[in-house]
């Protein structure tokens, strides 16, 4: 069953440049999918599209069976949860239990329900207990994963990642990579890192100046050196 079905996007950003030019894409429900590419191939722009914070030129994105317009965008931001490459940018309140409750308070659930929320969320991370540790004083790898349950209190169908694995050591790394096996949401992953996408993503699509330059399985792709070499991977 399909997720996410996008049809014709196009984007231009205000200063003319075309970033994103007739992408034709469906996710199905339980899919984890790697998006890559060279820089300024169009990664990051696609995925700000999936939640409303840009919104399309042309074209149609649909999520759940919602379209993605002005009306629903609230009910699609629920669905759809974005993890920021950098976690400082989701990472802004005095304790951790604050930041992972403010979605679930923002939409106005009872104060036990988002309690409950929020303990769910930091266990299914393995973050139980860090509830009123600083943010500020975590280490990259203990950010990412706040990052992550901030997202996962709203309980979303689908997360979208940039760039996850940026800035970690390997055990960080590692660890992630773990968590993201274990969690059963359909996922789109922005990366520059090839071997995460290997070893987590069953499907991987190629992002050349805007355009889906190719989309297959990973192992297929990545086995295929000319495509990585013309594509700005190799």
């Amino acid at each position: 069953m399909s997720l996410v079905e996008i049809r014709g996007l196009s984007y231009r950003y205000p200063d003319g440049r075309e970033a994103l030019r007739g992408i034709d894409l469906t996710l199905n429900a339980g899919e984890k999918a790697a998006l890559v590419g060279s820089n300024g191939a169009g990664k990051s722009t696609l995925l700000l599209h999936l939640n409303g914070v840009f919104t399309a030129a042309q074209g149609s994105i649909t999520i759940a069976g919602l379209p993605l317009d002005r009306k629903n965008t609230g009910r699609v931001r629920a669905l759809v949860g974005l993890v920021f490459q950098n976690p400082d940018d989701q990472l802004f309140s005095p304790h951790v239990d604050e930041d992972v409750a403010y979605g679930p308070t923002y939409q106005g659930l009872p104060r036990d329900v988002v309690a409950q929320r929020v303990a769910e969320a930091l266990a299914a991370v393995g973050m139980g207990g860090y509830e009123k540790r600083s943010s500020y004083h975590l280490s990259g790898g203990e950010k990412k994963r706040i990052a992550i349950a901030t997202v996962l209190s709203m309980r979303p169908e689908m997360l979208v990642f940039d760039e996850p694995t940026a800035g970690l050591d390997p055990r960080a790394r590692r660890e992630l990579i773990e968590l993201l096996q274990r969690l059963p949401q359909t996922m789109l992953i922005a990366t520059h890192d090839l071997d995460l996408a290997r070893r987590l993503c069953p499907r991987m699509l190629i992002l050349k100046q805007g355009t889906l330059s190719a989309d297959g399985p990973t192992a297929q792709l990545l086995d295929n050196e000319p495509l990585l070499y013309e594509n700005g991977l190799l």
